[in-house]
């Protein structure tokens, strides 16, 4: 691929590339929103084992992660570097999956260990798949402007599969029946979620890793073979990662994770007891997350053209992460409609619908911006790592549920919530309090978000002056290949 004259991708490659994401959103959705549910309350695991499971998930993805991410950099076969592990995982991720939520009866101890060997499992299957996947975006294109579309494709199949399987989960799977009276213990709920979902998991994967087969011939050649241990893996990935523009992103995405995590740990206590929304309410408040992913996938693209991508970022952070605590605020200071008032959701529910959507987009926009640091790190090392980078992302991504809950259980022990309590057993104190504690840490988490943001430094320019020095240094390497003489050190 010569970076002087970037390759453009049609609209179906757009589509199969982020269609692959409906896999990881699916993931994702699972382990945010029921599966402490499930083995804590159906399945009847102490929730503490079930967060100390999570969370040693968590640190076996710190080490696989960049080693899966340097592995897709460097490999070498006849279907490029990353489409052999993407195809590689399909089968294993969707069993693994299918597993977890259909596990045999054992005992609380055997229980514990079947939970987390199956967590690492598909969190390490789920890297082999999604870090290969999105690194292809930088490969797909080079172009400043057309990275940001796939990347809105990709955030817009990612929230609505996982959204799609949580609609049907509260809408139809987790329902009440003369077996479970209370819908969210229906065991057969969920170990109908995990048949679908697992086939979900499978067709995602394939039909990207199918849609986006033909465009191998467009990517670069993986480096020369050489024998390196795993000292010289991280050695090479550190070095990757020491770039000032990629700390930044990868700090604004830590604080990011974190403030969606919380915010995703919350949301039903929120919905429920704070603002005291029904059932039917709750369902639809679900079903509006499609109409946001839809106006996130429009506007991201739109919002680059207009103010490039650094300033696209702050300007859509201010405007959402004024928006989100906003109602909450307003409330405490008794500026907002009392609960039961017929005005209070429509207000409600519309600002998060544009919020979500604002959110949306801005992580369209900040993750094509760690697509354009590749060019800028091969120019400083010599070395392609789209997987490197995008592994970074991705780990950032799975620390969402362990760093979001965790900053939710706190606030929730500040608070002294009371566990199991109807939603009139809940003293207007303790949802002043809730209120109080929560809204202030999103805007303070959000804020170090965009200022870390601020610290990054490649514009539209620096994006394409760095083509053409790659496109340099490549017609420099071509003239001596041809002329026989080894330029390599």
């Amino acid at each position: 691929m010569d970076p002087a004259t970037p390759h453009r991708t049609s609209l179906p490659t757009r589509i199969a590339y982020g269609f692959g994401s409906v896999a990881y959103g699916v993931k994702d959705a699972g382990f945010g929103y029921f599966l402490l549910l499930f083995y804590g309350t159906v399945v009847g695991v102490e929730p503490g084992l079930v967060g100390l499971a999570i969370f040693i998930a968590l640190v076996v993805d710190a080490i696989s992660d960049p080693v899966v991410g340097y592995l897709s950099d460097n490999w070498r076969s006849r279907w490029g570097r990353r489409h052999p592990f993407m195809y590689a995982s399909a089968i294993p991720v969707s069993i693994s999956y299918f597993l977890l939520w259909n596990p045999p009866e054992l005992s609380d101890g055997q229980m514990f260990w079947y939970l987390l060997l199956l967590a690492i499992l598909i969190r390490t299957f789920i890297t082999f798949y999604e870090t290969p996947s999105s690194s292809l975006m930088p490969e797909l294109s080079q172009d400043y402007d057309e990275r940001t579309k796939l990347q809105a494709w990709r955030l817009y199949f990612g929230w609505t599969g996982g959204n799609l399987m949580s609609v049907l989960m509260f809408g139809v799977l987790l329902v009440a029946t003369d077996k479970y009276p209370v819908g969210t213990l229906n065991r057969d709920g969920y170990a109908t979620y995990g048949i679908i979902s697992s086939i979900l998991i499978f067709l995602a994967i394939m039909i990207s890793a199918l849609g986006t087969h033909s465009q191998i011939k467009h990517f670069h050649a993986p480096p020369p073979k050489r024998k390196i241990g795993l000292g010289t893996i991280f050695r090479e990935v550190f070095e990757t990662l020491g770039d000032r523009s990629f700390f930044a992103l990868f700090v604004a995405t830590l604080f990011g994770a974190v403030a969606s995590g919380l915010s995703a740990a919350l949301a039903f206590l929120m919905l429920t007891y704070f603002w005291g929304f029904s059932g039917s309410q709750i369902f639809l408040w679900t079903l509006l997350v499609f109409i946001s992913a839809l106006i996130g996938l429009l506007i991201a693209p739109m919002i680059v053209k207009r103010f490039g991508k650094k300033r696209g970022v702050i300007w859509l952070g201010v405007v959402a992460f004024t928006m989100a605590p906003a109602p909450i605020i307003l409330r405490l200071f008794g500026l907002m409609p009392e609960n039961g008032d017929p005005l209070l959701y429509p207000i409600v529910a519309t600002i998060n619908t544009i919020d979500v959507a604002l959110i949306i987009a801005l992580q369209a926009v900040l993750y094509s911006m760690i697509a354009d640091l590749v060019e800028q790190s091969e120019l400083r090392t010599g070395r392609r790592s789209e997987g490197v980078f995008f592994a970074a992302v991705t780990f950032t991504r799975k620390a969402t549920q362990g760093l979001g809950a965790f900053s939710a259980g706190l606030i929730l022990s500040f608070v002294s919530f009371p566990q199991g309590a109807t939603v009139d057993e809940v003293s207007p104190e303790t949802l002043w309090q809730l209120g109080a504690y929560y809204a202030p840490t999103l805007l303070l988490l959000w804020t170090c978000m965009i200022i870390a943001v601020g610290y990054y430094r490649i514009d539209r320019g620096d994006h394409e002056d760095n083509l053409l020095q790659l496109a340099e240094r490549r017609r420099g390497e071509a003239a001596l290949q041809s002329a026989g003489v080894d330029d390599t050190v």
